[in-house]
């Protein structure tokens, strides 16, 4: 009978060892450490992320269980809570962030092309709100009696990939978040709710050669100085060329598509500055932007970034970064083996799985024949 390693520990073939080697280097993070490294650390939450682990006490007591697994994945014994505990307060959570860059590397190279014709890089902007207790979790204070961080994202609809993301207060407004830390790239088409309104902001992206789709705003005043024939698609009532007036943050000209929304019986308006596209695939454009509130309902749903293994900064954002490298290592392996179903249905097969001893590639294809022993906790799982 060959022998098989757990789910678990074909799943970290895949992670950027090297890479993250570097990172510890950089960081540090392994000096003095004897027992608990930084790559044990790593385990240890991309179990809880991938098993769905509540608590300290839920991980330890789910690795003790299987304590025969440890070695081969690197532990030298059991571990404490307190040693977890210690560790997400003290281990640099940079050394994730750094990681995640690394794997976000390795699935750009992989990701499929989004269903538009065209040829440009298509990307979604925007937040969410982590709420935290904020008697627990004093540092993140959002109002009077709310604690909050907030959740910036750029999602590229190639893949559906989180290209730049960034941890902020729940203070911090997305405006001022992307204006300090995001930079357009040439060419790209970046589409945004009407949040992000800002003439400067603007100016940035036209000045980079790259577009942005976004939604006018009503108090929006501008003069029309030209007009784009219409075309046969009786949904777009209006496409002009504006000039903004007395904003001297953006001294060239826009386009302004109206643009009724059969389906929900419902006029809009978009503004962009790109004059190439058809009016009709502008409006599919800003329509697509749902993929992004789709993304963060998906990782809000699934991963562990709701409720916390521990209450200092630190250990709240490595958990945060942690799932983010989960969510890719879900996309590279759906993008390595051509998984044909979603990633959330991934995402409960190896829960489900997580520390049998399986082949994952007959688990991805679901030989039933060659799996007896998990065939019931499939079906228990999805209701087949």
């Amino acid at each position: 009978m060959a022998y098989l390693n757990t789910i678990l520990s074909q799943l970290l073939v895949h992670m950027p060892r090297h890479d993250f080697q570097s990172l510890v280097s950089q960081w540090e993070a392994d000096r003095y450490v004897k027992r608990f490294t930084t790559w044990n650390h790593l385990v240890t939450l991309l179990y809880a992320q991938a098993g769905d682990k509540k608590s300290l006490r839920d991980i330890q007591n789910g690795l003790n269980a299987h304590a025969p697994q440890l070695y081969h994945l690197g532990f030298e014994g059991p571990v404490p809570r307190s040693t977890l505990s210690d560790a997400n307060a003290t281990r640099d959570w940079h050394i994730f962030q750094g990681l995640f860059q690394a794997l976000l590397s390795r699935c750009r190279a992989l990701s499929p092309k989004h269903k538009f014709k065209f040829k440009n890089p298509l990307k979604s902007l925007d937040s969410t709100v982590i709420d935290l207790c904020l008697s627990m979790y004093p540092w993140a204070k959002y109002r009077r009696t709310k604690g909050a961080l907030k959740l910036h994202c750029l999602l590229d609809h190639a893949g559906n990939l989180p290209t730049f993301v960034v941890v902020t207060d729940g203070k911090c407004s997305d405006i001022r978040a992307v204006k300090t830390h995001f930079y357009p790239v040439p060419d790209s088409i970046y589409c945004f709710d009407k949040g992000y309104t800002d003439y400067s902001f603007f100016r940035r992206i036209q000045e980079a050669e790259a577009f942005f789709v976004t939604r006018a705003k009503i108090s929006m005043q501008a003069y029309v100085i030209g007009q784009q024939e219409l075309p046969k698609n009786k949904a777009v009532l209006a496409d002009q060329t504006i000039e903004l007036v007395g904003v001297e943050r953006f001294p060239y000209s826009l386009r302004l598509i109206r643009f009724y929304d059969v389906e929900n019986d419902r006029t809009f308006e978009f503004l962009t500055n790109n004059f190439g596209l058809p009016a009709a695939t502008i409006a599919a454009i800003y329509k697509a932007r749902w993929q992004i509130e789709a993304f963060f309902k998906w990782i809000k749903q699934n991963l562990k970034i709701k409720t916390f293994l521990g209450v200092s900064k630190n250990a709240v954002l490595a958990q945060v970064w942690v799932a983010l490298c989960y969510y890719l290592l879900l996309a590279y392996i759906k993008f390595q083996t051509k998984y044909r179903f979603s990633l959330f249905y991934l995402h409960r097969l190896i829960r489900e799985t997580l520390l049998e001893r399986l082949s994952l590639i007959d688990l991805l294809g679901l030989k039933e024949a060659k799996l007896p022993k998990v065939r019931d906790k499939i079906q228990l799982c999805f209701g087949f």
